[in-house]
């Protein structure tokens, strides 16, 4: 039996260099190319032909980081990516149109799963760590331990549902252990107001750079990157 399990995935990474947006603007990346390639593919936007919605991990993600508006495919994603994205001339955001001059491809694949060491991750995006069940028990929480408690169980669920969605399976005596070490932060989602988390977590994982953990990963939120 190996000591580690760990799966080759594929990622695709594309950017739009020259094109600067703020990082709310990711919801809006993602209703111009969802409604673009409509007709493609249901994982460009997660929902399928008669409007119902992809209940799985999004194998495609719109992001802004650092203001450059960023696209993560992942496996399928990651295959269908490249074609589609090859022939974009111009983003048109909320009615403004910015010319694609320049746009930076990139396909690898990488190693994603259990790891015998520790391993630093940032968010680079607010993380929407809590749900409306899990939100009000967080709310009733009275010390800050008991909190992180909490958060740290929620993480380690929510990377595996990330490795059951890529098909990485542990083994019965791989354990997931993370910290996190964040602050609260609210943001505007869905013209609600929540609370997510900015910060880090240390996990025994290997997880590939910019992609999402938590909720509404599609549109940005939980995006990470190895310290």
């Amino acid at each position: 039996m190996s000591l580690t399990t760990t799966k080759e995935i594929q990622i695709c990474r594309i950017k739009f260099p020259e094109i600067k947006l703020q990082t709310r603007d990711a919801h809006k990346l993602r209703g111009y190319f969802g409604n673009l390639f409509r007709q493609h593919s249901p994982i460009l936007h997660n929902h399928y032909e008669d409007g119902r919605f992809r209940y799985k991990y999004p194998s495609v993600q719109y992001k802004v980081i650092k203001n450059v508006p960023t696209l993560i495919g992942i496996n399928e994603g990651a295959e269908l990516l490249p074609s589609l994205f090859l022939k974009i001339k111009e983003l048109d955001i909320d009615g403004e149109k910015f010319d694609v001059n320049t746009k930076n491809i990139e396909l690898k694949s990488e190693k994603v799963g259990y790891s015998q060491n520790l391993h630093e991750y940032e968010f680079v995006t607010l993380w929407m760590g809590l749900n409306q069940t899990n939100y009000a028990k967080y709310q009733k929480l009275n010390s800050e331990v008991e909190k992180q408690d909490m958060l740290n169980a929620i993480l380690v669920g929510h990377i595996l549902s990330f490795f059951r969605n890529t098909t990485i399976e542990l083994e019965s005596h791989e354990r997931l252990m993370a910290k996190v070490s964040v602050q609260e932060n609210s943001t505007n989602f869905k013209e609600n107001k929540m609370i997510a988390f900015s910060g880090s977590f240390v996990i025994n994982a290997l997880l590939p750079d910019e992609i999402g953990l938590g909720k509404a990963v599609s549109r940005g939120f939980g995006t990470i990157i190895k310290r």
